[in-house]
């Protein structure tokens, strides 16, 4: 008997790698809740990008659900850069260089000690005495202690192996790289040849970041209905003193705890999640919460109790999304790890812990917000099942999801782009609407289509609303109906 597809309010993100590049794994992790899958271009040349895009597209038309495909660019990331691996030890003292100065000006002026190269040119004129420079993920520690000509002098923190290419983070510097650099430009037009639904921005710093990159995007496609949604990644100090301006600019954002947890104090990490979540959410932008939330399951079958917490608490405090890095990538349990996510996810959606008893606030007001309210307060009082929508870009569908309701959002819409992007808001459910037909018809279609998914039921109350429509047509709950 074939399985059926899990079906839950919060969505889940898998970054795609070796494990999960397969039509049928990616078939199998679908089925068991699947929504977006990542694409990490800090790796993977193109033609696999290219070649698992291909398969992605594969599996959701077999299985018959809208997936997105997310295009998660590098940014503007500091590694090092050495000839050979490099052992500090704890309190002794060392050089860091970047590549101004090459490896033989390097090895006659160091002869006799310790240097680290960072491979960013004139990074040393952006550091300052007391700043920490932390090495792969915060593992080795270094503290400047003195500026010199061309290079600094640090005291090792914490020791260990320094390998070449390894990530370097200098939470108190302001980096000499542009946000989105050449790689990412480069990276970016491959990803809109190959019409992703979102772009990850990295290291985010202020809200014209934003602005810049959709600008190059019209540019370069011309057509606001093609644009990918922009998905602001929150992983430095820069992000989190502009994330009022970030947010107005973006459509989404990513709570990357990693980077994140090496910039600011580790023990603050829930807590700004938290906030992030909160802030995030009043702003009506869908939020990803990230990294290494079942971290375990790269090599073991179960997750442990604090990563199933981990979860619980995101879809507790109503995020859009959780995430996978490199237990679907790298892991040997891909779709293992979706099915757990998935059935935390829904657990906690049926317990009281994610209820929400008033309706969620937003930043704005509008005619289309009091009408979104009013739907989602006569939804409630009806105890109607579901909440039918005819949406041509996704606003509508994206104002209910903000209020998280109780009922299933069942949208159907005519644009392909906003089927494959509706996959990661909250709670919704997209359909698309074949050929040209009246909003009316369309929401007939997608009742019926929801029925054969097993999202609706025969004889269950739903709420209908059309949408704006490009032609002038304005949103309108046009009442109930049942299935």
């Amino acid at each position: 008997m074939e399985k059926k597809i899990i079906h839950k309010h919060t969505k889940i993100v898998a970054t795609l790698g070796p494990v999960s590049e397969s039509v049928e794994v990616l078939e199998k992790m679908i089925k068991n809740g699947l929504n977006v899958t990542r694409f990490n271009f800090s790796h993977g040349e193109y033609e696999w990008h290219e070649r698992v895009m291909n398969n992605v597209r594969m599996a959701a038309k077999n299985v018959g659900v809208p997936i997105a495909i997310l295009a998660d660019l590098q940014g503007p990331r500091v590694r090092t850069h050495m000839s050979e691996e490099l052992e500090i030890i704890d309190g002794e003292t060392v050089r860091i260089c970047d590549i101004s100065m090459d490896d033989e000006e390097i090895a006659q002026k160091f002869s006799d000690q310790k240097v680290i190269t960072l491979d960013c040119p004139k990074i040393i004129d952006s550091i300052a005495v007391g700043n920490d420079i932390l090495i792969e993920d915060g593992l080795m520690k270094v503290k400047i202690v003195d500026i010199m000509d061309g290079y600094a002098v640090a005291d090792v923190i914490d020791g260990g192996v320094i390998k070449n290419h390894k990530g370097v983070n200098i939470p108190d510097a302001r980096i000499p790289l542009p946000t989105v650099t050449k790689k990412d430009y480069d990276d970016l037009a491959f990803a809109l040849a190959h019409d992703v639904d979102y772009i990850a921005l990295s290291f985010v710093r202020n809200g014209q970041d934003i602005v810049d990159v959709r600008k190059h995007m019209r540019k370069i496609l011309g057509d606001e209905v093609s644009l990918p949604k922009i998905v602001s990644k929150i992983e430095c100090k820069e992000a989190l003193n502009n994330l009022e301006r970030i947010l107005c600019a973006t459509d989404a954002v990513m709570i990357a705890r990693g980077d994140l947890g090496i910039e600011m104090n580790p023990a603050r990490i829930a807590i700004l999640e938290k906030d992030i979540l909160e802030k995030a959410i009043r702003h009506m932008r869908p939020v990803i919460v990230a990294t290494q939330m079942l971290a375990s399951m790269e090599h073991n079958p179960r997750a442990t109790r604090a990563e199933i917490s981990d979860v619980t608490n995101a879809v507790a405090d109503h995020a859009d999304a959780v995430m996978l890095s490199g237990e679907s990538s790298m892991g040997t349990y891909p779709v293992d790890t979706v099915r757990t996510m998935a059935e935390v996810a829904t657990q906690t959606e049926i317990s009281p812990y994610d209820d929400v008893f008033d309706a969620m606030p937003l930043t704005f007001s509008s005619e289309e917000v009091r009408i979104a309210h009013g739907t989602y307060d006569f939804a409630r009082e009806l105890e109607a099942q579901a909440i039918v929508i005819y949406s041509e870009s996704g606003y509508t569908a994206r104002l209910l999801s903000h209020f998280r309701p109780d009922q299933n959002i069942i949208v159907v819409t005519n644009n392909q782009k906003t089927y494959h992007q509706l996959a990661l808001p909250w709670g919704v459910k997209s359909f698309m609407c074949p050929g040209e037909q009246s909003r009316e018809k369309c929401i007939e279609n997608a009742i019926q289509q929801a029925k054969e998914k097993g999202v609706l039921h025969t004889g269950d109350l739903v709420i209908t609303v059309l949408g704006t429509t490009k032609t002038g047509k304005k949103l309108t709950l046009t009442g109930t109906r049942i299935a």
